[in-house]
């Protein structure tokens, strides 16, 4: 999302070319590649711990933090080459994330009409506001201190980080097609009309 802002806000005629099917295809297969990497590094090592604790997990999903707790071993040293490898992988996405808005933001403040600007900044923001989310939920849930870790906070922090993302995202990206706004102000005004 970041590269698609910038190439639509900083070369917009350049749009077709640089965003075509082909860099289509070969971010999303990095997106893939990176992501199975991590899944395989993750589950191998998970899978390798044995297991003698009670089962139970404080999650509604199975989380890797949650099941080296479980471990028989200090999994201390297994959990750091895991965080290790996790924060480089989402290091480079996070670096790539700000160096593409900073060149965004400077191509924008450049923009020499108001509308220009806000429109621009509105096609942005919404993507940064539920990367951000995303992005300060994992890290209070990975990099939290252990002893200020209660049930409740980790399931409203997983929970932060693994369903309201995703969820938000058709929302905010289908909000900004006119029709879409006008069909869902019409589906309002219909329910408020009819409830009278």
């Amino acid at each position: 999302m970041p590269y698609d802002r910038y190439i639509a806000i900083c070369k917009p005629l350049h749009y077709g070319t640089l965003l075509g099917s082909r860099a289509c295809v070969h971010m999303a297969a990095a997106a893939r590649d990176s992501g199975l990497l991590n899944a395989l590094l993750q589950s191998s090592n998970t899978f390798s711990l044995p297991l003698c604790q009670d089962n139970a997990l404080d999650q509604f999903f199975c989380e890797i933090p949650q099941i080296l707790k479980l471990s028989c071993l200090g999994a201390d040293l297994s959990e750091a080459g895991l965080l290790v490898v996790a924060l480089f992988i989402g290091f480079g996405c996070f670096v790539y994330i700000v160096v593409s808005y900073v060149q965004i933001f400077r191509a924008v403040l450049t923009i020499p009409s108001e509308h220009g600007r806000n429109k621009a900044f509105s096609t942005c923001l919404p993507h940064l506001a539920v990367v951000s989310l995303f992005i300060i939920t994992v890290t209070v849930s990975y990099l939290k201190p252990p002893s200020t870790s209660s049930p409740a906070l980790n399931l409203v922090v997983s929970f932060l980080y693994a369903v309201v993302p995703p969820a938000l995202n058709p929302l905010i990206y289908s909000m900004r097609n006119q029709e879409i706004k006008d069909a869902l102000k019409k589906l309002i005004l219909q329910l408020i009309f009819h409830q009278h």
